[in-house]
């Protein structure tokens, strides 16, 4: 069910996506009465789900959800229509335009895409405001991945500032260490102030080890202190065969217990493939049970955690919500095109992802504020990537056209069918490589 939920919220974005980007070009294209033979929301090879004509338009929706186009009369592009191009130009046509007026068609697409991740952050703001969990507010501190262990965090250290720059949000931590390549860790561990100087190798080790499986890992999270209760139990699992129930609490584990979570999973996990002597209390009866804990390390129970952070929530008028939504634009922006320096890193491609991994960072249910959100960044990796300078993307058009401006000459159409050619085989080869990449990590686990 899980799966479905975030499959529907993935096409239901791509859908709102890829309208409002071929709608860019549409209206551009409108603007400077240029002919628009199709627009396609998805593509049509061989057949179409459904489609009608209304003036020189066709209208209509693909089966082959990868994208979607508008067919722009006198121009060479995925429909690769050589024979209109043999003819001499004619008025309505795209390559009888002034440069000026093809370059606003071709982005208008991007510059769509972004307003519309603009506009969706200010109505989020306005909507729901901005929640997020002050870093200064994990009273108990994080606790670490092995990576962030090796690096000389500990579990129950308090973050509160990267290369001596406060920290506001605990979420934003692990993105800003591998974008803004920090160097330096400050952090109190009881009463104690330190800065941490992370190993040379971490940035590279913590993009290697976020590439690996299909699974977001979980490099800190926030610490909560133990009760023991446990919420669900698994059927068929360790827990459930040695006779745990929801809302048992476990006492103690071989004799020991625990102040947070974290120390009772590790004890767990360090068991793998043995058995744990659990001190369990049930309603008001203390009961002794053999608990097997699997070769995986779990056993497998969800802990009822009661969540005592508080988190901070600031709301927006409408009007101060447009300076607000417009700087976390930017801000978005800005952290998507950091990532592009990420690729000079060989593992940075294992981390490429297609359309199982876009689909995965939905969450599980139906949440309308998440699902904006998801679908705001969205819009703008569909503009960003769009402008890439490579043929058969919008950047390709609008690289030709900047050497049209520059020299005063037009490629030759013989050329620009080539490259047409030559992107669209790139684009594909592209999308072959990172779906398989989510295949192999589906597989891996």
């Amino acid at each position: 069910m899980e799966i479905i939920v975030k499959a529907l919220q993935f096409f239901f974005s791509l859908s709102i996506l890829v309208l409002v980007h071929e709608m860019g070009h549409y209206a551009m294209a409108r603007l400077f009465k240029v002919r628009v033979e199709k627009f396609y929301i998805f593509f049509n090879p061989w057949f179409s789900l459904f489609k009608f004509r209304r003036g020189d338009t066709e209208y209509g929706m693909g089966w082959l959800p990868l994208g979607g186009y508008v067919k722009i009369s006198g121009m060479i592009d995925e429909s690769m229509d050589v024979e209109q191009m043999k003819e001499p130009p004619k008025p309505h046509e795209f390559r009888s335009k002034p440069a000026w007026q093809r370059l606003l068609i071709m982005i208008g697409g991007v510059l769509v895409n972004l307003l519309f991740a603009f506009f969706l952050y200010i109505l989020i703001l306005y909507a729901w405001g901005e929640r997020y969990l002050p870093a200064e507010n994990l009273r108990h501190g994080v606790v670490a991945d092995s990576l962030f262990i090796d690096a000389g965090i500990q579990n129950g250290d308090v973050i509160f500032a990267l290369d001596n720059k406060k920290v506001e949000d605990f979420g934003s931590i692990v993105a800003t260490i591998l974008l803004d390549e920090v160097a330096t860790v400050q952090l109190r561990r009881g009463r104690d102030t330190l800065s941490i100087a992370l190993p040379p190798a971490f940035r590279k080790n913590l993009l290697a080890a976020s590439s690996k499986g299909f699974k977001r890992v979980t490099f800190l999270s926030p610490r909560h202190p133990y009760t023991g209760e446990i919420a669900q139990v698994q059927a068929n699992s360790p827990g459930a065969n040695a006779g745990l129930k929801a809302r048992d609490r476990l006492l103690a584990l071989d004799g020991q217990t625990f102040d947070y979570f974290d120390q009772a999973t590790a004890l767990i996990r360090s068991r793998a493939g043995n058995t744990l002597n659990a001190t369990v209390l049930r309603d008001a009866d203390t009961l002794r049970l053999h608990l097997p804990v699997g070769n995986d390390g779990l056993i497998g129970i969800y802990w009822n955690i009661k969540d005592d952070l508080v988190h901070a929530v600031h709301h927006y008028s409408f009007l101060a919500a447009i300076p607000a939504g417009c700087r976390t634009g930017v801000e978005r922006v800005n952290g998507y095109l950091k990532q592009f320096k990420l690729f000079k890193d060989p593992e940075a491609l294992k981390s490429m992802g297609g359309f199982i991994a876009i689909g995965n960072i939905f969450p599980d249910h139906w949440h309308w504020p998440s699902f904006w959100e998801m679908t705001a960044l969205l819009s703008i990796v569909l503009g960003i990537m769009n402008l890439l300078p490579i043929p058969a993307l919008d950047g390709g058009h609008v690289l030709f056209l900047c050497y049209e401006l520059v020299t005063r000459r037009k490629p030759s159409d013989k050329f620009l069918e080539r490259a047409q050619v030559a992107g669209m085989i790139f684009i594909l080869a592209l999308l072959v490589f990172a779906n398989g990449n989510d295949i192999f990590k589906w597989i891996t686990g």
